[in-house]
């Protein structure tokens, strides 16, 4: 283990629930009613390809794509600035492999803005070596694309390299990157066989500690 990279959404910050909550409100303005369900079928896709996915289902006139996916990031920054805390031993996981000496850093679906405002809410500037998003890569996650380009930026081989996700296709993503992976999902999603690819997985962040890692012999 060389280097630690963190997923933002769902990891560092309670806001699936609220990416959920704009998804619903924007493309209610479209005429598609989706349901919490139906939202956690996109979840870990960046904001153009779940757009994109709806449009398929069901195609809208009155606004492109691009526009929606741009009301979607403005309502999500919205929510969290008003509602977003940090995950459960979140940003005490970040601050112990930050100090551990270790490069620590970010792979995000969110834009970059969006990462940088998070990361400004939680206190945790300073704590990131790079910080990487999806949004510049022409694939976002379950791709490994921002997961590699996060590891070239480190100086870090990919198979150096621990990612921490808690999405099905966050995990996919890193482990096509030949990381190792440890699954941190939401309680109703523990028993989702879609994480047994991960090589660890808990119920949360709480205790996360560097040695015990090093432990497992990573």
């Amino acid at each position: 283990m060389r280097a630690i990279i963190f997923d933002m959404d769902g990891v560092l910050i309670d806001s699936e629930p609220l990416w959920r909550r704009a998804e619903r409100e924007v493309f209610a303005e479209q005429g598609l009613i989706l349901s919490d369900d139906d939202c956690k079928r996109t979840m870990g896709l960046r904001t153009d390809e779940l757009v994109a996915y709806w449009y398929r289902q069901h195609r809208w006139l009155a606004r492109t794509q691009a526009v929606v996916a741009a009301a979607i990031d403005a309502r999500v920054a919205e929510l969290i600035a008003a509602h977003g805390q940090p995950l459960p031993g979140a940003v005490d996981a970040v601050r112990a492999a930050c100090s551990s000496g270790l490069p620590v850093g970010l792979a995000s679906s969110s834009s970059l803005e969006l990462i940088e405002r998070v990361v400004r809410a939680l206190g945790l500037e300073g704590c990131f070596s790079v910080m990487c998003s999806g949004v510049d890569e022409e694939r976002g996650k379950p791709d490994p694309a921002v997961y590699l380009t996060t590891a070239r930026r480190l100086g870090v081989p990919p198979a150096g390299c621990v990612a921490i996700e808690d999405s099905v296709r966050g995990v996919q993503a890193a482990v096509a990157a030949g990381m190792r992976v440890i699954a941190v999902p939401t309680p109703d999603h523990l028993d989702d066989p879609g994480f047994d690819v991960a090589n660890l997985k808990l119920p949360s962040l709480t205790g996360f500690s560097v040695e015990n890692l090093r432990s497992r012999g990573w």
